[in-house]
């Protein structure tokens, strides 16, 4: 698969100097000796259409600069391309290429209707054509050409007056799904990432499945996963746009978490597993990102007692100041500084349960003691106040008011389909398992290391 668009033909067909390149393009397409570009990621009949509508004002080319036409005559023509770099506006990179003030000026205005070109991002690839005169030093800008994104480029030439017109050009994209499945050898991420998986759809995987599995410490050596989604592609195969994950499954020694995507009747999108239960839980296990599980739930030497007493809850080091998120939904019943544990936030949820944070370098705006909060909500941020040796979230979760080990409790779904709505999922599960079965199954499978590979299906 390409990484670029290369659309040579189709691009210098398209820019061509002034009327006299626009009529010659109309030209060779009306006669056939201009050929389609295979490779090129634009639907040909769009850059056609706008080249003819360049070209249906060339009755007089009277308003064109004396430069522009002394330059096509001689056909001096300077093509570059440019990478933009920190601290580039697309004003500055025309003025460096010679271009004058008042054309670069235009040529910018000219692009409002198509494209913000504040909008221009480091590494963002620019093609600028300009012409020059001999025995002069002027420099007229002949066209532009901006990547805005995959499939999707920018383009600038002049009409019959001369003047700069913009427009915006898309590929045209079919849909694809995808599957990958892979044993892990090292690490999930490497398993996946090296046979083709988009690192943001593997994030997406990532955080459906961690209600149930803990990717730090779970995850072992031969364990194995699958994936299924889908994506918006080019005709020649270039990548637009990953979407969202249908299917997924970590099988982890032996035992496999399986979801599945499900639209409601009001569009909602959910995920759930075989049995129609939501894999969104109740409560988070780890309501924090990127930390070590540094102290778990159970008897322990205490760092700073120095004496055996037992850990109710478990701890997470990370760096001062990290987020910490509401494990579930409910109401803030203390937010305070509370002895021991320095910072403290403790929240009611249902079922029984309530979750408490510890140790806190300061709580989050907003909130105060019966505020609602929202699963996923930042409440505070990770320190070291109170009787601790250095920054971390001291966890814990009570069920009943007793505390209990959070990476073991099982915490209950948000959700469970029942009547006609789980029969309906039921028969969207049938469907993802029989599209996964074709596709996996596939003759055009390739396999890597003999156990993951990929294909697709349009």
């Amino acid at each position: 698969m390409r990484n670029g668009l290369q659309p040579n033909a189709v691009w210098y067909a398209c820019v061509g100097a002034f009327m006299g390149t626009a009529l010659g393009l109309m030209t060779q397409i009306q006669s056939g000796t201009l050929q389609k570009t295979k490779n090129s990621a634009f639907e040909w009949n769009r850059v056609a259409e706008f080249a003819d509508e360049v070209s249906s004002n060339s009755a007089s080319v009277v308003n064109i600069p004396a430069i522009a036409v002394t330059a096509e005559k001689n056909s001096n023509q300077n093509k570059s391309s440019l990478a933009v770099r920190n601290g580039d506006t697309l004003l500055r990179l025309l003025q460096l290429k010679g271009v004058d003030n008042g054309e670069a000026h235009a040529a910018v205005n000219s692009m409002s209707s198509a494209f913000d070109p504040r909008d221009i991002r480091v590494g963002q690839a620019i093609e600028i054509t300009t012409l020059s005169a001999p025995e002069s030093d002027e420099t007229a800008l002949d066209s532009l050409r901006i990547k805005v994104g995959p499939g999707h480029d920018v383009v600038v030439l002049r009409d019959g007056q001369g003047d700069f017109v913009a427009r915006s050009l898309k590929a045209e994209t079919v849909e694809k799904t995808r599957v990958y499945a892979g044993t892990i050898r090292t690490s999930l991420y490497e398993a996946a990432v090296e046979q083709g998986v988009p690192p943001q759809v593997l994030i997406g995987m990532i955080r459906l499945l961690s209600y149930d599995v803990d990717f730090q410490r779970d995850i072992r050596q031969n364990d194995s996963f699958e994936i299924m989604f889908q994506q918006r592609v080019t005709e020649d195969g270039l990548v637009v746009k990953n979407e969202g994950v249908e299917y997924a499954s970590m099988t982890l020694r032996g035992k496999a978490y399986n979801i599945y995507s499900y639209e409601h009747d009001d569009g909602l999108l959910n995920y759930y597993n075989e049995d129609g239960k939501g894999i969104r839980k109740a409560l988070m296990r780890t309501p924090i990102n990127g930390a070590r599980l540094s102290s778990s739930f159970g008897r322990r030497k205490h760092p700073v007692l120095g004496y055996t007493k037992m850990h109710r809850g478990v701890d997470f080091a990370a760096p001062r100041g990290t987020p910490i998120y509401a494990a579930g939904d409910g109401i803030i019943e203390k937010r305070r500084r509370w002895g021991s544990f320095g910072n403290y936030v403790r929240i009611r949820h249902g079922d029984g349960f309530s979750t408490a944070y510890a140790h806190m370098k300061s709580f989050a705006k907003g909130y105060s003691v019966g505020s609602r909060v929202k699963q996923g909500a930042v409440i505070g941020y990770v320190g070291t106040t109170g009787r601790s040796t250095g920054p971390h979230l001291h966890y814990e979760v009570l069920r009943g008011g007793a505390q209990v080990n959070p990476m073991k409790v099982r915490f209950p779904a948000s959700k469970v389909l029942a009547g006609l709505q789980l029969d309906s999922f039921q028969e969207r599960r049938a469907d993802l398992d029989l599209k996964w079965n074709s596709l996996i199954d596939a003759p055009e499978l390739s396999f890597l290391n003999g156990n993951s590979g990929s294909t697709a299906l349009e």
